[in-house]
């Protein structure tokens, strides 16, 4: 009986241990920038947009020389219901948000973003993708006209929205990019620094000469190139510095190295050694700043998905240059992003797009045109009672444009159609599962470049009682 409370015991700590490192890793991009890059916009032409005036309830604030050190007096951060639970199969999404700890200070009401990432992680693929959105970007906030992204989480705090400042600011990132959000989260800059210590900082590749501004009074550092550890405030002020050239830009690249290098320094094996058996009293310590609608079993489940996903499988973007216009508010008294749509859909589609699978978010329509160009040769066997379903089929995909070149029967009758990937052809295949509805456990990848065919899509029963053809 005591041999089995120990392996009880040493498993709840490993669990616990996987929160964290999924805590620390998926949220640390959280942070707070206290200073406006102004010569950043300098050097661009910047033209006026239409669209509505919309006022900045957080705003007028001013940065602070001072050590922000959180007191009763900070506004508490809303918390709505916890999201529905995650099967363990879906792709999930998540919303990370760090806040303006200038509004903070100020004492002049909630806070903006001063950070946005979206994390999707694919269990089935085990691929994953972050998207760094900048603060900048003039868009429509439900309910509110429109404005900076970073006010929308102040508007839905302000006015106690349903859901508040992160539901507020999760409609707003939804409509912008049209990709359902599972989950938010929020993490405390001061949890994350003594956690980098307590694991003796992490090791950057530092590409260029930066000046970095630890919170507090008179400690600027300049990093120079080259390999280096860092310590909590050094990490968190290199992935919050935004004095460089790229502003938010060269900023959003800096996070994604900081997380995959953490992540990395987490899986060492001396880092696990350390993390299980004190995993009880950091999780204590760390949940504290932690704010999100993800359930405690759910957070577990998705720490033990990122272990498992390489980070060869991990795509890596942000909003830049290229996908957005530099311009005005209406009233033109702000610098703002203008998003360029089809630019940002190419790279929602390029980030979020598992590795053999088109991205989930276009609609069948939108994979029309990228099917048919990539030609693949289909082959349609019929799995189901209805004699001549096959054909049926085959005429109705040459119709939208798709090459089949072989059909048939199968060797079986399947209740459930089920497609077979074997030279890799993403929208092809996403094509066919919207098209069919078929499961995730129903897409089979079969890789042969002998192959005559590209994909083969076997008819079940589900299909002869749900085509559009008859």
């Amino acid at each position: 009986m005591h041999d089995r409370e120990i392996k009880i015991s040493t498993r709840s700590g490993l669990k616990i241990g996987l929160l964290i490192i999924f805590a620390i890793a998926a949220f640390l991009s959280a942070y707070v920038a206290y200073s406006k890059s102004r010569d950043f916009w300098a050097s661009y032409d910047i033209t006026q947009i239409e669209g509505f005036a919309i006022k900045d309830k957080a705003s007028g604030s001013t940065d602070s020389e001072g050590t922000p050190n959180p007191t009763p007096e900070i506004p508490q951060l809303s918390t709505g219901p916890l999201a529905e639970p995650w099967d363990g199969a879906s792709r999930v999404t998540l919303l990370i948000m760090g806040l303006d700890y200038r509004d903070w200070l100020s004492g002049e009401g909630p806070p903006r973003t001063d950070t946005m990432i979206l994390l999707t992680l694919d269990p089935l693929s085990r691929t994953a993708g972050i998207l760094n959105i900048p603060r900048d970007l003039w868009v429509n906030i439900p309910g509110f006209d429109y404005g900076r992204i970073n006010t929308a989480y102040a508007l839905g705090e302000t006015y106690q929205v349903p859901g508040g400042g992160p539901g507020q600011a999760v409609l707003t990132v939804e409509e912008l990019l049209g990709v359902p959000i599972d989950y938010f989260a929020q993490i405390d800059f001061y949890a994350f620094e003594k956690f980098v210590n307590l694991l003796g900082g992490v090791l950057i590749d530092v590409k260029e000469e930066i000046k970095i501004d630890p919170i507090g009074k008179y400690n600027t550092i300049i990093l120079e190139p080259g390999e280096q550890r860092l310590q909590g405030p050094e990490l968190l002020a290199y992935a919050r510095a935004r004095g460089t050239e790229g502003g938010d830009f060269d900023r959003a690249q800096r996070q994604q190295q900081v997380i995959l290098a953490l992540k990395k320094r987490i899986l060492k094996p001396e880092a696990l050694a350390w993390l299980i058996p004190q995993s009880p009293e950091i999780y204590k310590e760390l949940s504290e700043g932690i704010n999100t609608n993800m359930s405690l079993e759910d957070a577990i489940k998705l720490g033990m998905l990122v272990m498992e996903i390489p980070d060869g499988n991990i795509k890596k973007g942000a909003i830049g240059t290229e996908h957005v216009a530099f311009a005005k508010s209406p009233d033109g008294t702000q610098d703002v992003l203008k998003p360029l749509p089809e630019k940002i859909r190419i790279l929602r589609d390029d980030i979020f797009a598992s590795s053999n699978l088109a991205s989930p978010y276009l609609t069948n329509s939108d994979l029309l045109e990228p099917m048919q160009v990539e030609e693949a040769r289909i082959s349609v066997l019929n799995g189901s009672y209805t004699e001549g379903l096959a054909k049926l089929t085959q005429e109705y995909l040459a119709s939208q444009g798709a090459t089949v070149v072989s059909m048939g029967n199968a060797n079986e009758i399947l209740n459930n159609s089920r497609v077979i990937d074997i030279t890799g052809n993403p929208y092809t295949l996403r094509y066919l599962v919207d098209l069919m509805s078929i499961t995730p456990y129903n897409i089979i990848q079969d890789y042969n470049p002998e192959s005559e065919v590209d994909v083969i899509v076997i008819i079940g029963v589900d299909w002869a009682s749900t085509n559009p053809i008859q």
